[in-house]
């Protein structure tokens, strides 16, 4: 007997996010290989006999190489009928769904792909504004701030003023990410949100500006960092919020309000 394969889409971290589809799957589940980031409220909704295979990557250390979680997934399939492959956020944006498929198809097991709503869209929505506010958006760029092969660099020549950067995985290293923009021509004035654990209970909230983003105090993983003049609106708004107090803007529950 061979079973299928889904891979799954845990949204950015409020499990009422998740799409209904979603929610099915998991319930009957037999074996579910989740990452790191996806929510605790999210796994409850697993299915209570299920086997949880835990295959994140914590502190920048890796539980499995991406080749043994492929491998896991074939084996896992050949007596179990529904094998879920649960990511955070959506499996086909930064979530090397590609790599896994191509395990899958290697191997000949069926499968089947679950969007989810990806922390991008998330921390927009936390934070409240537009990606692609037509008064000051041309365009938005999901992307992340890479340490390591050169065909993976950001290509600043189509980026302007008006392109809205979503930037996953930003790090702890906010210079880095300051020096990098400016590098790139982006000016000291531009807007910045960085929004921490979106949708979810520890959820954060801040607002800056680029000549300013080294000195803000690191947020807790995992995080977006979205640069551009779409944050203006609500720059203000973000930062009152957090004036009430940090041990306070940490205890609120999402939505936040602003």
């Amino acid at each position: 007997m061979r079973g299928k394969v889904y891979l799954v889409g845990g949204g950015p971290g409020d499990p009422e996010l998740l799409t209904l589809k979603a929610a099915r799957i998991l319930g009957r589940a037999d074996i579910v290989l989740h990452d790191a980031l996806v929510s605790r409220e999210v796994l409850e909704l697993v299915a209570a006999d299920a086997e949880l295979v835990d295959v994140g990557k914590r502190c920048g250390t890796k539980l499995l190489t991406q080749e043994e979680i492929n491998a896991l997934m074939v084996s896992y399939a050949k007596p179990h009928k529904v094998v879920v492959r649960l990511k955070g956020g959506d499996p086909l944006l930064f979530g090397r769904a590609g790599e896994e498929l191509a395990a899958l198809r290697l191997a000949g097991i069926e499968f089947e792909i679950v969007p989810g709503i990806t922390a991008g869209f998330g921390a927009a929505a936390a934070a409240g504004f537009s990606l692609t506010d037509r008064r000051v958006a041309s365009q938005v760029l999901f992307t992340t701030i890479q340490r390591d092969t050169d065909n993976r660099s950001i290509q600043w020549g189509g980026i302007s003023s008006t392109t809205t950067l979503v930037l996953y995985m930003p790090g702890t290293d906010y210079a880095r990410v300051m020096q990098q923009l400016r590098d790139a021509g982006w000016p000291d004035g531009m807007p910045c949100a960085i929004v921490s654990h979106a949708t979810g209970r520890d959820q954060q909230i801040r607002s800056t500006i680029l000549a300013k983003l080294a000195d803000e105090a690191v947020l807790p993983a995992p995080s977006i960092m979205v640069v551009g003049r779409v944050v203006a609106e609500v720059a203000e708004e973000i930062s009152r919020s957090y004036r009430i107090g940090p041990e306070s803007a940490e205890r609120m529950s999402p939505p936040l309000v602003i």
